[in-house]
């Protein structure tokens, strides 16, 4: 056989070809596999979604319940608005944000952002928590945010559900400044609010471990982390209890689909003293509408937040 002469360009253009093809292999290689990070595992059952929640919740609209509000803060209560948005998409799990596009790797979500609005002397806050919960109620949330604004500045927290809880938090607090770190996966108070919605026969009852809502863990400046709790469940009624850091969260809902939360109370005692003050947040609804709200942004539909009570 001839010897083949190389020049410098063919060189260049197998060198070019051979590391071309070691590159698309290596993708494949590292790439998480989705598929079983996402398999059902014991104890959760997936979920069998019935005609019900499809005829409710599949209808290209959210769900809409205004609540009015009594806020604790700053030891005195305060007066204010809270909206809770429930609305099913699409999910993509590797960069955990809202899909655009079908795909059979979605997640189907119903998601809840869940606001709340009051003020607090001259100044007013403005809170908003979202959660990803997927649909067949077989896993963890799939993520989790949390803002708040006041004239003080602006604090923000997101989880992010991959092999463990991965979480970043960004405050204008110095002790709280900029965290990154890792949980192991347990209960978060956050994704009870969904899956209440879904199925509240299959809320966790007992001694548990469970994350605060992060919320509350940025107004009372604790770490996000589980904190020892029990929970109990009666017709229409699931209770929260916090024995370490003297808070609980009772929520009122009906008993029939669609689980529609009617109120809630959240309880604090200021202090360690037998006697200590407890101040307790309340919310109660006033008007549910469905809307596809993201079609609504004319000035013509501002009657809608007349017909919520939201004015």
């Amino acid at each position: 056989m001839k010897n083949i002469h190389l020049t410098p360009l063919m060189f260049m253009l197998l060198l070019l070809l051979a590391t071309s093809c070691k590159e698309q292999k290596q993708p494949e290689d590292v790439t998480h596999n989705w598929e079983t990070h996402f398999e059902i595992a014991e104890p959760f059952e997936s979920e069998k979604l019935s005609q019900e929640f499809k005829a409710y919740w599949y209808t290209g609209k959210a769900e809409i319940s205004s609540y009015e509000l009594e806020q604790a803060r700053y030891g005195e209560i305060r007066k204010g608005k809270a909206v809770l948005i429930y609305v099913t998409e699409d999910f993509l799990p590797e960069i955990q944000v809202k899909a655009d596009n079908p795909n059979p790797k979605n997640i189907p979500v119903l998601k809840l952002n869940a606001t709340k609005n009051f003020n607090t002397g001259i100044y007013p806050y403005a809170i908003m928590q979202s959660v990803f919960y997927p649909v067949s109620n077989n896993q963890h949330a799939l993520k989790v945010s949390s803002s708040m604004q006041e004239w003080c500045g602006h604090v923000y927290a997101q989880l992010n559900n991959y092999d463990n809880f991965k979480i970043m938090s960004h405050s204008y607090f110095e002790g709280e400044a900029d965290q990154n770190f890792e949980l192991d996966k347990t209960i978060l108070e956050n994704e009870l609010w969904p899956q209440l919605r879904i199925n509240p026969e299959s809320l966790p009852t007992g001694e548990l471990e469970i994350i605060p809502a992060f919320e509350y863990c940025r107004m009372r400046h604790m770490d996000i982390k589980p904190y020892k709790a029990s929970a109990v469940q009666k017709k229409g009624e699931y209770t929260v209890s916090y024995p370490n850091i003297n808070r609980s969260l009772k929520i009122m809902f009906n008993p029939e689909f669609p689980f529609d939360i009617l109120s809630w109370e959240e309880s604090i005692k200021i202090g360690v003293d037998p006697n200590a003050k407890v101040l307790t947040t309340k919310a109660s609804k006033l008007k549910t509408i469905k809307s596809a709200y993201w079609n609504k942004n004319s000035n013509k539909y501002e009657v809608l937040r007349d017909t919520l009570k939201l004015n």
